[in-house]
């Protein structure tokens, strides 16, 4: 006999893909402007990490790298900010039914609610994991500025340089986020029949 119980009722859940369909499209919208922040936050908190302590250690062999070299934290610290834009322009495309009852009006866009909740689900989670990146590459390319800058100030511009090109992965990031929310638009009223 097996030891696995199966249900039997309307109620069972049939598996994970009954439970991802059956999420509403705000839920997933929500979740794309929590990941956009979210992701974005600790890529820029891993950022700050990395230049930090570098920088910290540095600074004791060669204090006068200290105010020049906060540059890296604030580029580490623009990856948190691109997410907060980015959840402001999702939260602003997150529209109310005119309708707000238990069930949605007959005739209403069950596409075109579920494609918003999906692409804003998709969005957010682009530029969460973009900027996650962008913190990590601008945080290491920071640490190597401020140790390089401690031995040979002359090297400070070239590798801010490189840290420049690592910001912009989260600008990148930000387009393509905002390139794939421009579509999403929740319906507020059914379709007129």
């Amino acid at each position: 006999m097996s030891s696995l119980a199966v249900c039997k009722s309307e109620f069972c859940n049939a598996g994970w893909a009954e439970v991802l369909t059956h999420m509403s499209p705000y839920g997933w919208a929500n979740f794309g402007v929590a990941f956009a922040l979210g992701l974005s936050v600790v890529g820029a908190a891993w950022g700050i990490w990395l230049t930090g302590s570098s920088l910290v250690g540095a600074a004791v062999k060669a204090p006068r790298i200290d105010p020049k070299n906060l540059i890296s934290v604030i580029f580490c610290e623009a990856t948190a900010i691109y997410g907060v834009i980015m959840a402001i322009i999702l939260t602003n495309k997150i529209k109310e039914p005119e309708d707000a009852s238990d069930f949605l009006a007959s005739g209403w866009d069950y596409h075109g609610y579920y494609y918003a909740g999906y692409g804003m689900f998709s969005a957010g989670l682009s530029v969460g994991l973009t900027n996650i990146a962008s913190g990590v590459s601008v945080g290491i390319a920071g640490s190597s500025c401020a140790i390089a800058d401690a031995q040979d100030a002359s090297l400070f511009v070239k590798i801010l340089i490189v840290e420049i090109f690592a910001s912009a992965l989260g600008i990148f990031g930000i387009i393509v986020g905002i390139i794939q929310s421009n579509a999403c638009n929740f319906p507020i009223a059914a379709l007129s029949s």
